[in-house]
């Protein structure tokens, strides 16, 4: 039976040497020749194999081009991709019915470079909250700021310069917001109002920049501009604190909101401040706050 097996697996010149049907010399120049031709054999299967795999990715390719060109030719499905594009741009999930048609729309929009109006925006951060990511606030604070900017090189109005210098740093890149503001305060006069809220949104802008000491003078040059104003109070306040000088930023968050600033927004101030602040730091800032005034910041306590 083994020798059955031998000639049935192709080995014939083993096979008659087994068998006595050929001596040693002539065994050795019949199994160079089968040795060959087995490996011509194994070669054509694979070639054989990859040509037949070729085949079918090239067919399997074909498909998906002509379901993919299916697509594009067809209005609702070429609708539904560009939707969910934008959707993923946007960091968007879920869109509830009633809103997707005017959320879409205004995705179109904003994508297109198109601004839009103060009650869309409204409406997008109140009705449509879940739809106002960080993605879509920085695009449309970036949109805003380019329109502002272009507005005040035309017009040469400084609220478009101060108005832009906001809306850049609210997009994250501070850097417009000072080479702005430069330039504005180049080219205004001497107008208390218009100086300090420029001087004041640069030194939000220096702040960010982590330039705190240039930041404070900035503050301090506003505040003596219009001491009413309770702007440059509130940059005081969060570069004195991070700075480290509690008691100082207590005192001009204190001045803050005794010449109109919202409590709210002082409040939002210093969580956005103590969430950049190191784990010390912010404990240190919890603990003196709460220890100026106690129900003031009852939200400051940990739970």
């Amino acid at each position: 039976m083994s020798h059955d097996f031998l000639a049935t697996r192709g080995f014939h010149a083993l096979h008659s040497l087994a068998t006595g049907l050929i001596d040693w010399e002539t065994f050795q120049q019949l199994a160079k020749i089968e040795s060959k031709q087995r490996i011509q054999v194994v070669r054509k299967k694979a070639e054989d194999a990859a040509a037949k795999h070729a085949e079918i990715a090239a067919q399997q390719a074909e498909a998906l081009k002509k379901h993919f060109t299916a697509m594009a030719r067809d209005p609702k499905l070429r609708r539904q991709r560009e939707a969910k594009e934008l959707r993923n741009r946007f960091g968007i999930g879920y869109v509830e019915p009633d809103h997707y048609p005017q959320v879409m729309s205004l995705l179109r929009r904003i994508s297109c470079r198109q601004r839009l109006q103060p009650d869309e925006i409204v409406w997008l951060r109140t009705e449509a909250d879940d739809c106002w990511t960080n993605q879509l606030a920085k695009e449309w604070h970036t949109l805003e700021a380019e329109a502002l900017t272009g507005l005040w090189r035309t017009g040469g109005d400084p609220w478009d310069a101060i108005n832009g210098s906001s809306h850049w740093r609210k997009a994250g890149k501070p850097e417009e917001a000072l080479s702005l503001t430069e330039e504005a305060l180049a080219r205004i006069g001497k107008i208390p109002k218009i100086h300090s809220a420029l001087e004041t949104t640069r030194g939000g802008a220096l702040r960010d920049m982590r330039r705190l000491d240039e930041a404070k003078a900035l503050g301090l040059s506003a505040h003596r501009l219009t001491p009413k104003d309770f702007r440059p109070c509130t940059l005081l306040g969060a570069v004195h604190i991070e700075l480290g000088d509690l008691v100082a930023g207590h005192k001009w968050y204190v001045t803050a909101e005794k010449l109109g600033a919202n409590k709210h927004a002082v409040d939002q101030d210093l969580r956005a401040l103590i969430a950049r602040a190191t784990s010390s730091e912010q404990q240190r800032i919890r603990s003196f706050l709460i220890a100026q005034d106690p129900e003031r910041f009852a939200w400051l306590r940990t739970k």
